[in-house]
């Protein structure tokens, strides 16, 4: 198994709900990470409980996946801070929940430009960066809904749809650069992205951390072979 100490990972969404909890293990693993978010109050309150975490270095960034300029910077800003970046886990995410008539072209933009292009954009700033180190990884944290598709999620199981169709396209093109694609498809996970409340069904949903042990997990499996697609569910789902 890989050792990750000393690498350098960016974590877009890092400041709450499953980005945290991969911010924190790989700080746990001695990794030198930033994260970013778009909110500077959450980045703040989130910087205590990554670095109690063990004995990577932390730094926060706040930028807005939508924006290109604003996550290349970040990305560029990690990458001088650090002297490099190995590690990009795209995991920042919105969710509108309405059924199509009723959503309006905002809300659509902002759960495809953030869930999609988002993606696309710090895929796209950290690639020269990959390049240069002769190698890393990519790690999107995708949906179930990207493949069970339901009413109402028209607009967010769309857009990971996509970032699952993005992700396979591009650990293709990339995987003889020795950059290793993967996405992770969680179902039902306990934070407050959709209910608002993070202990609502925690009793049978994933917990964050599991998300983020198999993300570890990914970045030191044996680079002879790639798991370029993790399903995870919970083992009893609420009938």
């Amino acid at each position: 198994m890989e050792s990750l100490r000393g690498k350098v990972a960016i974590v877009t969404g890092g400041s709450r709900g499953i980005g945290l909890a991969i911010a924190r293990a790989l700080v746990a693993d001695g990794v030198q990470v930033a994260i970013t978010g778009r909110s500077a109050a959450h980045l703040s309150s989130a910087r205590p409980a990554i670095e109690a975490a063990g004995p990577g270095a932390l730094e926060t960034l706040q930028a807005d996946v939508r924006r290109h300029d604003e996550i290349r910077g970040a990305i560029d800003a990690a990458a001088a801070r650090f002297g490099a970046l190995d590690i990009l886990v795209n995991n920042a995410g919105v969710g509108v929940f309405t059924d199509a008539a009723s959503m309006s072209p905002a809300q659509w933009s902002e759960v495809i430009d953030t869930n999609l292009t988002g993606v696309f954009n710090a895929c796209h700033a950290a690639l020269p960066h990959l390049r240069k180190r002769r190698g890393g990884f990519i790690i999107n944290i995708s949906s179930l809904a990207g493949k069970n598709p339901f009413a109402g999620g028209a607009a967010y199981c769309a857009s990971k749809a996509g970032l699952n169709a993005f992700s396979e396209a591009l650990m293709q093109e990339v995987r003889y650069d020795d950059i290793r694609v993967s996405y992770v498809l969680p179902g039902s996970v306990a934070t407050a992205f959709s209910s608002g409340d993070d202990t609502k069904g925690a009793d049978w949903k994933i917990a964050p951390a599991e998300v983020a042990d198999v993300v570890v997990n990914l970045l030191r499996h044996d680079p002879r072979s790639l798991p370029s697609r993790v399903e995870l569910r919970p083992s009893k789902p609420k009938k």
